[in-house]
């Protein structure tokens, strides 16, 4: 007795065609009514910039780092580098405009300090106690032997050099420190940001002769916003138009290209309202979501639209073409759009909150698609002229492929698993890392900066040490004071560090200063009370605006250590940090607590225990699947056949992404879950054709094959080609974790149809063997029987 499902009775489906023809023009104006409705969303679609976003609000990284800054000071920051093109950073030219930049710089929205050489603040004593000067003034940067004597002093200064002045004298920076609101809103950033660009182009203007080079904090939330801006404003347009022009060049039709891109259109706009209307934000993750929205809702539309043109060229109405493409695609279409939505619903295992929202909003995306697909695109393309479409006779035409996958099936099989084997064992070559600087492309203005920053001044990787001593007022203890320099000390002989900014060196200079600048006193005070005596007489002979608040907490019980390293990888990061706290084990013995954090050190913790959730991620969206199929397919041994041909394009993507980068990131580790529920579109369709032609037209494992091949091989190449064009154009975006999103997941989906049509075949006719005995009917006699009960059957 023959098994039915939904696969093999077709008759509701039917009987739905009929219904969107008969109500088409209702059908077309109800979507668009609906889609507009929907659309009207994007009105309170929020926009999120801040690099915090990336974070769980318990984030326990995210925690430290918020103690941290509350404890001192907040962390964001503009820094300006000052480049003299005959590379003297204490020419009377750069020192003027190192004056000009740090005056300037207290207009710049939301900026609390202002750091430079010129108005460091440079200690000596006479008889009446410690006197404490700006650096650099304007009276003096015109006489030679002072500009000398500045630089000496910064040079030797460890708070200056390798900070605020490159060690080789080459290079000079003024830093703001900048206390945004909490909320930290896109339209706070992007005064700070634009201002900052403002005063750096007036300064160019006023010192010829002189680069000034933007970066920080702000300057990486603001990129991360024109990031995503230029992904919708260039890419986005990019993707239309390569998906219009392959839409034409598969179907030789300008109608077919039209009712498509209503889909398309109706699909994004849809999509991005529902996001206004659920509070999900824009961000720079979520700004991919179009381009796959997009590319997705196209692959869909082809499978309705290539089975419409074969219709007509087998000699149906426009109208009866429709109701059996309907009849044909409905089930494996909506079961192809759940496993997608499946696939991007556990990007919701994510450690990152971004990525959930891009997981979330596709999964609406693809579900709105479907809809659209099954809905409006029929009853639209009834209405237009759609082009036929004959078969394709040649060496390389689908029936072809399908003769060469029967005929060389052992060959092939053995071969897959060699391919597969051999690029499986490259996927370890894939090593985690996240640098928050190296997000965007290096062409890119920011990037180029950071590169120069670290090339030139400090570097890019920053962590932070908060140090506790042992109550209120324990850090002038010399002994808490002396761990703090030779914590210090341990890290300038670290091959990584570029800088440490730590209170032990201003405690050194004080007791060097108030001992007549003698050499051997630059050490830390003898006893408390005289540490205590001099850090007071500093702290009221600090200008306003340059008091120790970022250093040391209010009950003067704690420190704060800056170490600036190069660009490190997150491995690199991890070791450094790891290193450090074994050393403190031992070697610290007045410190009460340390905890270290810095964006760097949040990016580097959550891309380890984001791979890891989304590890279970993929397992579940894999379980699901595999369940979905079985339970759809009527049968264990092809529901987990499918999936060896579903699982295997991932594995090896990643093995030749491995042997082509080697590294992986955040946006990278949510790649394998959700391209599992898109390549799983073409297996499904393949396998819809092929147990129809088993179970239905009783054809025999080689036959089914060529049917399989026949009536749905040339929409499998085609919506691939969609796919993989879609996903390659996103990998243009500046935004590098989007960019190397769209190139891996192309990557995937291009094996996926290689393993649909050299692999999947050959493992059929391995597993589904005709039972011994059984004659198959003439199968010319049975397709001329099944012709209603399958549109596109006929051949």
């Amino acid at each position: 007795m023959t098994r039915q499902s939904i696969v093999d009775s077709p008759s509701n489906h039917r009987r739905y065609g009929e219904w969107v023809i008969s109500a088409r023009i209702s059908i077309i104006v109800a979507a668009i009514i609906a889609s507009i409705v929907a659309a009207s969303g994007i009105m309170s679609l929020n926009l999120v910039t801040d690099y915090r976003a990336f974070f769980e609000k318990d984030n326990p990284e995210l925690q430290a780092y918020n103690l941290l800054e509350s404890t001192y000071e907040k962390s964001d920051n503009v820094l300006f580098m000052i480049v003299p093109d005959d590379r003297n950073a204490t020419s009377q030219q750069a020192l003027a405009a190192a004056l000009w930049l740090t005056e300037h710089s207290w207009q710049i929205p939301f900026g609390s300090r202002v750091d430079s050489i010129s108005n460091f603040p440079a200690m000596s004593s006479d008889r009446d106690g410690l006197v404490v000067r700006n650096l650099v003034t304007p009276e003096i940067i015109g006489d030679e032997a002072k500009r000398q004597e500045i630089l000496d002093i910064a040079l030797a200064d460890p708070r200056l050099a390798g900070n605020l002045i490159a060690r080789d004298g080459r290079v000079s920076a003024v830093n703001v420190t900048i206390k945004l609101p909490d909320d930290n809103n896109a339209e706070s950033i992007a005064s700070v940001a634009d201002h900052a660009r403002n005063l750096v182009v007036e300064a160019r203007e006023k010192f010829p002769g002189i680069d000034f080079r933007l970066v920080g904090t702000v300057i990486i939330n603001q990129t991360f916003t024109e990031a995503s801006i230029a992904t919708m404003g260039t890419v986005l347009p990019a993707s239309l138009v390569v998906m219009a022009l392959i839409i034409w060049f598969l179907t030789r039709g300008l109608a077919s290209v039209v009712a498509i891109g209503a889909v398309v259109v109706l699909s994004v706009v849809a999509t991005m309202g529902l996001a206004g209307w659920t509070g999900i934000p824009f961000s720079s993750a979520t700004s991919a979501t179009p381009i796959i929205v997009l590319t997705l809702a196209v692959a869909n539309c082809l499978h309705v639209l290539v089975t419409v043109q074969e219709r007509i060229g087998a000699g149906d109405s426009c109208a009866d073409a429709v109701i059996r493409s309907i009849e044909v695609n409905l089930y494996p279409v909506f079961l192809a759009s759940l496993t997608t939505a499946i696939g991007f619903l556990m990007i919701n295992f994510s450690e990152v909150p971004l990525y959930r929202h891009l997981g979330t909003l596709v999964a609406i995306g693809t579900s709105v698609s479907f809809l659209l697909s099954v809905s409006f695109l029929p009853a639209l393309i009834s209405l237009l002229p759609i082009k036929a479409h004959h078969a394709d006779q040649g060496r390389f035409s689908i029936a072809a492929i399908s003769e060469m996958t029967i005929r060389h099936r052992t060959t092939l099989l053995w071969g897959s698993i060699l391919v597969v084997v051999g690029l499986s064992a490259a996927v370890p070559q894939n090593e985690l890392n996240d640098v928050v600087t190296n997000f965007f492309e290096e062409d890119v203005q920011l990037r180029k900066d950071t590169d120069f920053l670290d090339e030139n001044l400090s570097g890019n990787t920053v962590i932070e040490y908060s140090i506790s001593a042992n109550g209120p007022g324990e850090i002038a203890d010399p002994i808490f004071l002396q761990d703090v320099a030779t914590f210090a000390d341990w890290f300038r002989v670290q091959p990584e560090t570029r800088h440490v900014l730590v209170l032990s060196d201003t405690f050194r200079q004080l007791n060097k200063s108030m001992h007549d600048d003698k050499p051997e006193s630059y050490r830390i005070p003898e006893n408390r009370n005289l540490a205590s005596q001099f850090l007071l007489l500093y702290e009221l002979s600090l200008p306003f605006g340059l008091d120790l608040n970022n250093r040391i907490d209010v009950a003067k019980s704690s420190t704060r250590m800056t170490v600036t390293a190069r660009t490190l990888s997150t491995d690199e990061l991890l070791e450094l940090d790891a290193r450090a706290k074994s050393w403190l084990e031992g070697n610290a013995p007045s410190f009460s607590e340390v905890h270290s954090s810095g964006p760097a050190l949040m990016f580097a913790h959550i891309g380890d225990r984001n791979i890891r959730a989304m590890l279970v991620g993929t397992v579940i969206a894999f379980l699901c699947i595999a369940v979905i199929l079985i339970l759809a397919f009527r049968s264990l041994r092809i529901g987990l056949m499918s999936l060896v041909a579903n699982f295997v394009p991932g594995l090896m993507a990643f093995g030749m992404w491995g042997m082509m980068v080697g590294e992986v990131g955040l946006a990278l580790s949510v790649v394998l879950a959700m391209t599992i529920g898109i390549v799983v579109d073409d297996s499904v369709h393949f396998l819809c054709k092929y147990l129809h032609a088993r179970r239905h037209l009783h054809r025999d494992p080689e036959d089914s094959v060529r049917y399989a091949f026949r009536t749905v091989g040339r929409a499998l190449y085609s919506t691939t080609a969609i796919l993989t064009a879609g996903f390659l154009i996103l990998g243009f975006s500046d935004f590098l974790p989007t960019g190397q999103m769209g190139q891996l997941t192309a990557i995937v989906i291009a094996l996926a149809l290689i393993c649909d049509f050299l692999l999947l075949p050959p493992l059929l006719l391995m597993i589904d063997r005709q039972p011994k005995g059984r004659n198959m009917v003439n199968s010319g006699q049975i397709e001329s029987s099944k012709t209603v009960a399958h549109g596109s059957d006929t051949s």
